[in-house]
């Protein structure tokens, strides 16, 4: 019985994942996870600065070369991929294709004009006709997300909860090709929607008020695909929010990427700031 488990293991840990990597500090986490798990990998480098050229493992394809892509992913033997970082919508007339990129470059156009997130889905719907599947972008780093609960010292008080209860309903009746997965609310009132323009630029056009202090809600978009398109929080967006005056971070439980954690939370903690999940 043992000698099977070992054998059941060992098997475990020669499959092969397929990592399309593009830009964000996250795809280095998940990287490092899989190193130390020792599971074999091999990644599609689709970062704006090929910031994995100098790994072994790294191949650098073209997003119009289909055929090359569906075809390393069958010549090593891949039944899974996943999807992490930012990957920048690409210049069409640039690009270089092959035969299945030719194919299916149309259907990529055309969800282009719907969003990045639009450009994901396609790509994932393309796999899944080669017959291969397409799994969360969090399974080997579960530790990334957070719990539900509050995880700083300050909590969420009365007034908060009214507050949070209407910036959800906000976020709920956003379309589902919005770009919002966050908004501020202040005092009950949405004070600012996050754009194509990300998080950080919404929160630095931010009027500070001298008598209230606004929460960020920041959850996942209405009907978005939770395996390759999660908000994601870090130390820059505690900075950015407490230069904004923002008292309180409010997230989906499981449904985010929060990197750095422990120094989010310090943070928070010094300055008075709550961090909570739903």
């Amino acid at each position: 019985m043992k000698i099977k488990n070992v054998q059941f293991v060992l098997h475990s840990q020669n499959k092969m994942i397929g990592l399309f990597f593009g830009d964000t500090d996250f795809p280095k986490k998940i990287l490092n996870k899989i190193i130390k798990l020792k599971k074999n990998y091999f990644i599609i480098d689709l970062s704006k600065n090929r910031k994995f050229k100098s790994n072994k493992n790294s191949y650098s394809i073209s997003i119009g070369q289909f055929g090359k892509i569906i075809n390393l992913i069958k010549e090593k033997k891949c039944k899974k991929v996943l999807f992490a970082g930012k990957i920048n919508k690409p210049q069409f007339s640039k690009l270089k294709l092959d035969l299945k990129g030719l194919y299916y470059i149309p259907r990529i156009v055309k969800a282009s004009k719907l969003g990045d997130a639009a450009i994901l889905k396609e790509i994932i719907n393309i796999l899944a006709k080669e017959k291969i599947k397409v799994i969360s972008s969090i399974t080997f780093n579960l530790e990334l997300t957070l719990s539900k609960g509050t995880h700083t010292k300050l909590k969420v008080n009365k007034n908060d909860l009214n507050s949070i209860s209407r910036g959800i309903k906000s976020l709920v009746r956003l379309n589902a090709h919005n770009h919002a997965q966050g908004l501020v609310i202040r005092n009950s009132s949405v004070i600012a929607k996050e754009t194509s323009k990300g998080t950080k630029k919404m929160l630095q056009l931010i009027k500070r008020s001298k008598n209230s202090q606004g929460i960020l809600i920041k959850f996942p978009k209405k009907k978005q695909d939770l395996r390759v398109d999660l908000p994601t929080i870090g130390l820059d967006t505690l900075k950015d929010c407490k230069r904004a005056g923002i008292k309180g971070i409010i997230l989906k439980a499981k449904q985010n990427i929060f990197l750095d954690k422990t120094k989010c939370i310090s943070f928070a903690n010094k300055n008075k700031m709550f961090i909570s999940a739903k």
